[in-house]
């Protein structure tokens, strides 16, 4: 595994790795979140994953007795990271979202196919025929980074944001595609909504419908299903 460690501010440490977005480097980054996760050391605070790094959060008030709590918790961590040929790849939860495409709830779903001279039923075809993976969560609570979008459709942000994007709404970034959680500025170009809350405060075991690792597929819904799942889901 290739990695190196560096300081994070004075209570967490950043285990990076090579600086791609691929599936090789996203295994990585879950196998080492795994094996954080199995320690039991009352000094860690929280495991952060992203794209190509991990954080690790640690409560200095717990390594007191320790003169270089950073030098310590790096020991700490090369030393859990040893062990990652015995930790066994988790079978990925696969994850269906429904979508209705287009219309009001997708209005840049003509623009996307325009750019990349196709069709909108194009369009949607190909963004419903990938699994999907979740590299990571960021931006707002809940908000999935999403790899695995066919070239076909891969489209750049809008070069001016919109000021409010509604909860649902699916966009496409370069070649990433993903979910607002939360209503919130963005620049993704957006295609369609999802009736299916992705921010889930309320829940406090999975506050998050995804996760890093997840593998996502999405479906069409038509409009009436769309509201019909919307008003039960609200």
């Amino acid at each position: 595994m290739d990695y190196s460690l560096h300081p994070l501010g004075d209570q967490a440490i950043l285990i990076e790795f090579p600086q791609e977005v691929n599936a090789f480097v996203h295994a990585d980054v879950q196998k080492v979140k795994r094996l954080l996760e199995q320690q039991v050391a009352d000094w860690l605070v929280e495991i952060v994953p992203a794209f190509a790094s991990v954080a690790v959060h640690y409560d200095i008030r717990k390594l007191i007795q320790h003169p270089l709590p950073y030098d310590y918790v790096a020991k700490q961590i090369a030393s859990i990271l040893e062990q990652n040929e015995k930790t066994e790849k988790p079978k990925s939860r696969m994850i269906d979202i429904p979508v209705f495409y287009g219309g009001e709830l997708g209005p840049d779903l003509e623009e996307v196919a325009k750019q990349n001279d196709v069709t909108p039923k194009q369009v949607i075809d190909l963004h419903m025929a990938a699994n999907y993976t979740v590299y990571m969560l960021g931006f707002a609570p809940g908000f999935p980074f999403i790899g695995g979008l066919n070239d076909k459709i891969s489209t750049p942000r809008k070069s001016k944001p919109r000021l409010k994007i509604p909860p649902g709404s699916v966009g496409i970034a370069g070649k990433q595609t993903g979910v607002y959680p939360i209503a919130t500025p963005g620049g993704w170009q957006i295609i369609g909504q999802t009736p299916e809350p992705l921010f889930r405060p309320d829940n406090e075991a999975e506050p998050t419908l995804l996760q890093a690792g997840d593998t996502v597929r999405f479906y069409a819904i038509s409009e009436e299903e769309f509201r019909e799942r919307k008003e039960r889901n609200t």
